[in-house]
């Protein structure tokens, strides 16, 4: 009769989620902004602080926040669950493109998430503390994002993606308040060349990073993603290149995300990825 009832409890409590991942909301200081700044932390079942967990880093788009993923793609959690990840989510301001802008200090974002926050994770909870252990990605402002922090910090980060990325800020020079943090493109030509992932090219070499990158065909973001890829074709950049019909909204990265979990999970657990 008590192993009925152990076998029952145990059956309710992973019929009601107790088991599944737990999510942290924490301040993380920023020394070089001079605040705090929310991050949301999702832990898999199966962490317990003994054992070292692989980090992915992924970052919000224009005008979302640190609880933009778990809020409106909840089923990351289970992805941390299957893959045994943990994923981070840290607040990249309502239009920062995770700069360290040479135009406005309270925006210095690229040395808060490559450099402060990644010290913070690895402190306060049991990481992989390598780039073996590091990937980072993100939607739209967050895709430019991840490939532009890892393309630049290759000594932090082993692998990066982009879904939906404006990998090209070049075509948008009135767009999403870009000028506000590196000056206008008319004025300042040099910053929209060296903000841009399309400037940071030459940075790359054969393989020292895994790349994946994802856009929907129908995305206003799609020529200049298409553009990348053939630019790292001719390179002879490795990389994985995903299109699919869809536009540049919340179902179309919901599902693009579980396919770049997979690639992370890949380059974490196996080396497979490319």
């Amino acid at each position: 009769m008590r192993r009925l009832l152990t076998g029952y409890m145990l059956f309710v409590l992973f019929a009601t989620g107790v088991f599944s991942a737990t999510v942290d909301t924490v301040n993380v200081f920023s020394n070089k902004m001079h605040k705090n700044v929310k991050t949301v932390i999702v832990k898999p079942r199966s962490y317990d602080g003994q054992t070292a967990f692989p980090v992915l880093y992924l970052l919000h788009g224009y005008s979302g926040r640190y609880d933009g993923w778990v809020r409106d793609s909840p089923h990351i959690k289970e992805l941390a669950d299957h893959y045994g990840i943990m994923i981070v989510c840290p607040d990249g301001g309502f239009s920062s493109w995770y700069w360290d802008s040479p135009v406005d200090s309270a925006f210095q974002y690229e040395t808060f998430v490559s450099k402060e926050l990644i010290g913070w994770v690895d402190q306060h909870y049991k990481t992989v503390p390598s780039r073996e252990g590091r990937a980072i990605t993100g939607l739209s402002m967050g895709g430019h994002g991840g490939l532009y922090l890892a393309f630049r910090n290759q000594e932090v980060f082993g692998a990066c993606g982009s879904m939906s990325g404006g990998v090209d800020i070049r075509p948008f020079p009135n767009n999403w308040d870009m000028a506000d943090h590196i000056g206008k493109q008319k004025d300042n030509p040099e910053y929209w060349e060296k903000y841009s992932v399309m400037g940071q090219l030459h940075l790359l070499t054969p393989n020292s990073l895994k790349i994946i990158i994802d856009c929907g065909t129908e995305d206003f973001f799609y020529q200049v993603n298409e553009r990348l890829h053939e630019e790292l074709l001719y390179r002879n950049i490795p990389h994985d290149f995903i299109s699919r019909p869809g536009a540049h909204n919340r179902p179309y990265w919901s599902n693009a995300v579980k396919y770049q979990v997979l690639f992370f999970s890949d380059f974490f657990y196996n080396g497979k990825a490319n």
